[in-house]
């Protein structure tokens, strides 16, 4: 029962009652000890302490029971020590807390108070030792730590057995016995003892990445072929199997991931090589089974994963001109296939006067990714072969030869230029050619070619990839992969009238009519010259003669038919291994009365022997600077010219 006050109503008489007789209490309490020494007995022994409250309260006066206010009390256990998290992960907590788990007191504890010594204590199987540990036998008491898992996950101060790569797990235990200190609510025997440590959640992964910047950008893409990387691993699936991670952690080796990933730049495809791997590897003399070996299958792996390579291959007769086009990416870039190709071989006939600006030009179109491996000339017939940087090494020694078909040997406006190498274990032979013309010369031309392929004495020094399949009287059969292109002088066995009306009929992808009316296909067909070649679909329309400067076809009083006098065909010795992607002209270039034609090819690699004369890496290095510099160049000269039109911008009001 309460008051208004909300006082329960024996506390509030007990209240007043003790204020009205406050003075009395005290007598009164004077005379109860005094009875309770007298019932005490005459020794002065005082009541034993488990003697029951109720006669305790015997002794003491009627009065004093009727005054005193009695509680129960109920006994409660010290207050629990909080813990706090002491330390952080970093590297100074961390420094501290590798101190303290080197530290043999922190494993024990003389007087048995530690909390955290109770927890261990409790982990081990062996019963805890309350006396200082004698100096003979520390290293037993670390063995019975980590003879216990549960220990070892409690204690951090256990001995770390692992390397580098162990940093990071070391850090999740000691979280982990953070969190078990945390959690701690158990007692055992009246001393207060932590419960058993939960595993904690991991910390993340620490980067032990220690490549320098300079390694980690040494084979960095350019800017604007960072998708390249992306689209070859969606699309070929590019893995490095040279020797692969799991080699390199083989046979017991310690190993972790950040020493075999700091051997690897951000973009590289390279993987880090065993000092033992290149004691048994000769990299001088090398087999198509060598593990590792320079243009071996692993390596041709690594750089082509499905074996197939880009070849460009274009020809132009250029018709002696000294003005060359302004911009020649229309021709060399086009812009159907997403990406370039890997290799760029370019034939011209009748070429500029200037051989040298020439080539500038091509290096300055194509940049730095591409280097200039060889370039020949025979008079007026020029060849030039740009291979991508990163395939240099791969190259042998480039090899060429020429053959002159006009009977004055002095004038070389006619004839035939060769170039040959091998690239891995598969030999090429590029050959650009400038037959007889005429429209009814056509056995003149055949005879050209029979003398090109008897004539053209390669390869010289390079071995043949396959003698017993080779011919010595035909050059293109010693060689696995032939690519022949140039001014080839087929017309088209009809009159200027029936051509025109056929194109103005046809839309230009259309040609199969005209196509009827080629010599080159009449003669391919029958067999009496370019046995074994092939030739793509063509679906553009004749590639002379031309206007210069114009679209429209000669308009002199020559009025010559029109026709597909640039052709560029091919042969190889395993069935399959070219396969033709693009058969087109370049319609914008009109320096000339030819228009430039082109093929994008796709070429089995296979890979080869070590023992053959390779090119150590050699390219035309002034070249490359001077064709670098210009592209720099014009560059700015555009950004300036941008910047100069917009601040001369004027604004009229009318």
């Amino acid at each position: 029962m309460s008051t208004p006050n909300g006082f329960p109503q024996h506390s509030r008489v007990c209240l007043t009652r003790s204020m009205e007789g406050g003075a009395v209490q005290d007598l009164q309490a004077k005379k109860a000890g005094k009875a309770a020494k007298k019932e005490a007995g005459d020794d002065g022994t005082p009541p034993k302490i488990g003697t029951p409250i109720s006669e305790t309260l015997k002794l003491l006066p009627e009065d004093l029971k009727a005054n005193m206010k009695i509680r129960s009390i109920t006994p409660r256990p010290p207050r629990k020590p909080r813990l706090e998290r002491a330390a952080s992960l970093d590297e100074k907590s961390w420094r501290k807390w590798r101190r303290f788990r080197t530290s043999q007191e922190s494993l024990t504890d003389p007087n048995d108070t530690s909390s955290s010594n109770g927890s261990l204590q409790e982990a081990s199987p062996s019963p805890p030792t309350r006396g200082r540990a004698s100096p003979c036998n520390p290293c037993c008491q670390q063995d019975s730590l980590h003879s216990s898992p549960d220990a070892l996950e409690a204690s951090p101060g256990g001995k770390s057995r692992g390397g580098a790569s162990d940093l990071g797990k070391r850090a999740s235990e000691i979280s982990s016995a953070f969190g078990g200190l945390l959690r701690g609510k158990g007692f055992a025997g009246g001393k207060p003892r932590l419960s058993q440590i939960m595993p904690a959640r991991p910390l993340p992964p620490m980067e032990l990445n220690v490549a320098s910047h300079s390694l980690r950008t040494a084979n960095r893409i350019d800017s604007d072929c960072l998708d390249y990387r992306h689209y070859s691993q969606h699309k070929f699936g590019r893995v490095s199997s040279s020797l692969s991670d799991s080699r390199l952690q083989g046979n017991g080796t310690p190993y972790d991931n950040c020493s075999t990933d700091s051997m690897k730049s951000t973009f590289s495809v390279l993987t880090p090589i065993r000092a033992k791997d290149v004691r048994s590897r000769s990299y001088l003399e090398g087999s198509l089974l060598a593990s590792g070996a320079l243009l071996g299958a692993e390596e041709l792996s690594r750089y082509f994963p499905d074996r197939n390579m880009g070849i460009f291959v274009a020809t132009w007769n250029m018709q002696g001109q000294k003005e060359l086009p302004v911009n020649l990416d229309d021709f060399l870039l086009p812009t159907d296939p997403d990406f370039a190709q890997d290799m760029y071989v370019i034939g011209v006939q009748e070429g500029c006067p200037d051989r040298r600006e020439w080539e500038i030009r091509l290096q300055e179109t194509l940049g730095p990714h591409y280097v200039l491996l060889h370039s020949a000339a025979h008079g007026v017939l020029y060849m030039s072969v740009f291979i991508r940087r990163d395939l240099i090494w791969f190259c042998s020694e480039v090899e060429y030869a020429t053959v002159t078909t006009r009977i004055v040997s002095q004038i070389k406006t006619k004839g035939a230029l060769g170039i040959s190498f091998t690239f891995f274990g598969t030999s090429f032979l590029f050959i650009t050619s400038h037959f007889t013309s005429g429209d009814s010369k056509v056995n003149e031309r055949k005879l050209d070619y029979n003398k090109t392929i008897q004539a053209l004495t390669l390869p010289k020094n390079v071995p043949d990839t396959n003698p017993y399949r080779s011919s010595s009287s035909d050059v293109t059969t010693r060689f696995d992969e032939v690519f022949w292109f140039g001014d080839f002088n087929f017309r088209l066995n009809k009159d200027r009238e029936t051509v025109d009306s056929i194109l103005n009929q046809q839309p230009h992808t259309d040609v199969s009519r005209l196509l009827l009316y080629d010599q080159l296909t009449s003669e391919m067909s029958r067999g009496s010259i370019f046995k074994g070649f092939q030739e793509a679909d063509i679906h553009f329309r004749p590639s002379y003669k031309f206007d210069i400067g114009k679209d429209s076809y000669d308009s002199t009083s020559k009025q010559r038919t029109p026709s597909y006098t640039d052709r560029v065909v091919f042969r190889s010795r395993y069935k399959d291994d070219i396969q033709a992607v693009k058969y087109s002209s370049c319609p914008v270039i009109r320096t000339s009365d030819h228009r430039p034609v082109f093929a994008l090819f796709r070429v089995k690699v296979r890979p080869g022997r070590d023992n053959i004369p390779l090119a150590a890496g050699l390219f035309d290095r002034d070249l490359y600077l001077i064709g670098i510099r210009r592209r720099a160049t014009r560059e700015l000269l555009k950004r300036r010219e941008q910047k100069d039109q917009r601040s001369s911008s004027i604004c009229s009001i009318s």
